[in-house]
């Protein structure tokens, strides 16, 4: 599979426990394309909502196209999602009935396709994300530590 990596969410997975992901397609001008196979694409921040039986990325910035004319569009504006019903009514359903949210985790290329990886969240309190941190570090300190050994 040709899978072309555009963009990470991590602050999604620092704040987020990620259950399950889905991939979606998402609607762009030709300008947009452009502008994201330049690798001006970020999620930071980015979120999904659920309106009028879509599903819409809020908050995703591409760059305006830089060789566009006066039809570049905005660059944090509302895109829609390409989920199937059943994915849509299912997401839908989560997040309305147990504090569940809906963020995107990464961007990329698909067989030329622009996709969007999201993922149904529970939001992680402080000491989640503190034990987090410290069970990276400790995971770093031990590579470290093995690394040395084995080279000698």
């Amino acid at each position: 599979m040709d899978v072309k990596i555009i963009d990470n969410n991590k602050k999604a997975f620092h704040d987020y426990f990620i259950e399950e992901t889905y991939e979606a397609g998402v609607v762009l001008t030709g300008a947009e394309v452009k502008s994201v196979r330049g690798g001006h694409f970020s999620l930071r921040d980015s979120f999904v909502i659920f309106r009028g039986g879509q599903a819409l990325l809020v908050n995703a910035h591409i760059k305006p196209y830089e060789k566009g004319s006066y039809f570049n569009t905005d660059a944090k504006r509302t895109r829609v999602l390409l989920l199937s019903k059943a994915e849509i009514n299912k997401l839908r359903g989560k997040t309305e009935a147990k504090g569940y949210t809906v963020v995107p985790t990464r961007a990329y290329f698909k067989k030329g396709l622009v996709k969007v990886e999201v993922g149904l969240a529970k939001g992680k309190e402080g000491h989640d994300k503190r034990r987090a941190i410290a069970d990276r570090d400790a995971k770093r300190d031990i590579e470290r530590t093995l690394k040395q050994y084995n080279t000698r």
